[in-house]
């Protein structure tokens, strides 16, 4: 029997022209543990008993301050780590393009706000190159990454779906 995968969320706040084309891109920079000194969105793990979208509120509210209101769902990624399974995953990845406060730094997130054609992806997860502009350009999409040693990617597939149902 196949054991189910951690549920996390990732969540990026979005700033858009008069037409609705995302322009920047907020991404944080980790302080400490898991993905330190790389730019990401901000979430984390599910709580007990909380949903996939109300952990995207708490972290984001508790790493950068701010809270956000209606989230859009863009991609659902599997992340399979070959020398460290304890570390597998099923990120749940929102954009927010409302909210209230400014984000600000906390004891793990640094934000910064990038246009979307100067995202830093050389700090950043090797897989954010493949997947980040696809959401970006207006698919959703569904992937699957394997970690190897390193962050290297061994294997991976994206696909665009036309919803999460």
């Amino acid at each position: 029997m196949e054991e189910k995968l951690k549920d996390t969320t990732l969540l990026f706040l979005v700033r858009c022209d008069d037409t609705g084309v995302i322009t920047e891109i907020c991404l944080a920079m980790k302080k400490r543990g898991f993905g330190m000194g790389k730019w990401n969105g901000v979430g984390g793990k599910l709580e007990p008993g909380e949903s996939i979208e109300d952990a995207a509120r708490r972290e984001t509210e508790e790493e950068i301050g701010v809270r956000v209101g209606k989230l859009r769902p863009v991609a659902q990624l599997e992340f399979m780590y070959s020398v460290r399974p304890g570390w597998d995953q099923l990120v749940h990845v929102f954009f927010a393009d409302e909210w209230e406060e400014e984000p600000t730094e906390s004891e793990e997130m640094r934000p910064g706000w990038y246009a979307v054609s100067d995202i830093p992806f050389d700090s950043m997860w090797p897989d954010d190159r493949i997947w980040l502009p696809e959401v970006l350009g207006g698919n959703l999409i569904r992937g699957r990454f394997v970690f190897g040693e390193g962050e290297t990617i061994i294997e991976h597939e994206i696909s665009a779906v036309p919803d999460f149902d």
